[in-house]
């Protein structure tokens, strides 16, 4: 009888990286796919239009009924409406031999925990509200929605720091995504492990 791990492909991974408004979840996320060849990055739906100087594939961008038309089918793992705009994690579609890392919110997270309790989350902290509050401001933010922000990352980090299973300090960024890159390589399984069971 063959081995299952040798019938079927192995499960990829599940990387969930969460935080507060202006930790650099965007860029922390954007770097690790570009430095790791086997990380996927499940790209969020959104209504809502980029920011100016967003990076154009920073999310999906897509019209109401278009996001409608995908909840009906069943296409998201999780979605929300948040100040007038809808944004969604779709069901993934790894390329083959890939894991994947999904960049998302304290709410999201949680959903896509109940579907995949295996997920390891990664909590990614800017390291003080100063800064936190400046990279908001340079994202082109109003005060007001900078302050908005702030607070409710207070209540971001807190519930953060009960479901994530590693926290990252993202006061410098190369640091920074070298740490979670080493959180993601420790939880693979070494070559030929998935294949070559050690015997009894």
């Amino acid at each position: 009888m063959p081995n299952s791990s040798e019938s079927r492909p192995a499960e990829p991974l599940r990387f969930v990286l969460i935080g507060p408004g202006g930790a650099g979840k965007g860029t922390v996320a954007q770097r690790l796919t570009d430095s790791d060849d086997h990380l996927w990055l499940s790209r969020s739906w959104t209504t809502r239009p980029p920011r100016p100087g967003e990076h154009p594939e920073a999310y999906v961008y897509v019209d109401r009924p278009a996001f409608e038309a995908h909840i009906a089918h069943n296409g998201f793992l999780e979605w929300a409406e948040f100040l007038g705009q809808l944004y969604g994690t779709p069901v993934p579609d790894p390329p083959s031999g890939h894991d994947v890392l999904f960049e998302i919110d304290i709410e999201g997270a949680r959903q896509i925990i109940d579907r995949h309790p295996d997920a390891t989350v990664i909590l990614l902290l800017p390291p003080d509200e100063e800064t936190q509050a400046e990279r908001l401001r340079g994202r082109g933010d109003t005060e007001e929605h900078v302050a908005s922000r702030v607070e409710k990352g207070r209540h971001e980090v807190a519930q953060g720091h009960e479901m994530a299973h590693h926290v990252v300090v993202n006061d410098d960024l190369e640091r920074a995504v070298v740490e979670v890159l080493c959180i993601v390589e420790g939880l693979r399984p070494a070559v030929g492990d998935a294949f070559n069971p050690p015997e009894e």
